[in-house]
């Protein structure tokens, strides 16, 4: 490989995914790949930043999407430094409430598609590269109204931490990032299947993507398995811990 480095960041067309690329402008890149379905959105922040950027228009739930990313990842022939995991939706209500296909689409969006990308992205990485796997505090326990979507984060989260330990010889990071309610990204809007939608448009402790993203990229290069970078997220995770999983359901019924 050459020595240039870059950035894959998927859902990066707004929220997470879009802070995430102005921080990584900063950091000296000889590419930024941005990867989501709206082209127009990812136009629009390539202009604002000065590194050199790939804009990657693909819906990562087909696999010929994968296929063709896999495909540039090796052609490009540099070091993949850091892979985002951002691209992920969800859906508010009762499992039986929200439609089959949309329930498959997030698993295939949310774990297939991040498992994919990342052993696409593993043999392009080398010592200090970093992966940060955007889960949610929603992964440390089981919750009614969002079951499906807090199953998904549970699984990243379990992904990434035994990923770190098989990856912990090639000195690559791995870095579960689990925040609360993030009150600045299209997650609710786009997760309304059901009325219950409401309860969570205006969630009390939510914190914003620029904090989100600038606190979990300096716990990656500090090291950290799992960044809880809020305190809501911080105390969730303790209870999570301490509490057993069927009251913690009922509480948060």
């Amino acid at each position: 490989m050459e020595d240039k480095k870059i950035a894959i960041i998927t859902g990066a067309s707004s929220g997470l995914g879009a802070e995430y690329a102005r921080l990584l402008d900063k950091e000296g890149l000889a590419e930024i790949w941005l990867i989501a379905r709206r082209k127009d959105r990812l136009e629009t922040l390539t202009r604002t930043l000065e590194t050199k950027c790939r804009c990657l228009v693909m819906d990562l739930t087909d696999e010929e999407a994968l296929n063709t990313l896999e495909t540039e990842v090796a052609a490009a022939k540099m070091t993949v430094a850091y892979l985002v995991n951002a691209a992920g939706f969800g859906c508010i209500g009762l499992s039986r409430e929200c439609s089959r296909e949309k329930l498959q689409q997030m698993v295939k969006l949310n774990d297939m598609a991040a498992l994919a990308i990342t052993e696409i992205c593993i043999p392009y990485m080398e010592k200090g590269s970093i992966i940060l796997q955007i889960a949610s505090c929603s992964a440390f326990q089981p919750i009614p109204n969002l079951a499906v979507y807090a199953a998904s984060k549970a699984f990243l989260l379990s992904y990434s931490r035994a990923l770190s330990v098989e990856l912990q010889d090639t000195g690559i990071q791995v870095t579960a990032v689990c925040p609360f309610w993030i009150k600045d990204t299209e997650f609710v809007d786009k997760a309304k299947e059901t009325d219950k939608h409401e309860v969570y448009r205006d969630m009390p402790g939510a914190t914003n993507a620029k904090h989100v993203a600038e606190t979990s990229l300096r716990a990656a290069k500090a090291g950290t398995v799992v960044c809880t970078p809020d305190p809501v997220s911080t105390v969730h995770r303790i209870v999570a811990s301490i509490l057993p999983h069927w009251m913690l359901a009922r509480i948060c019924k």
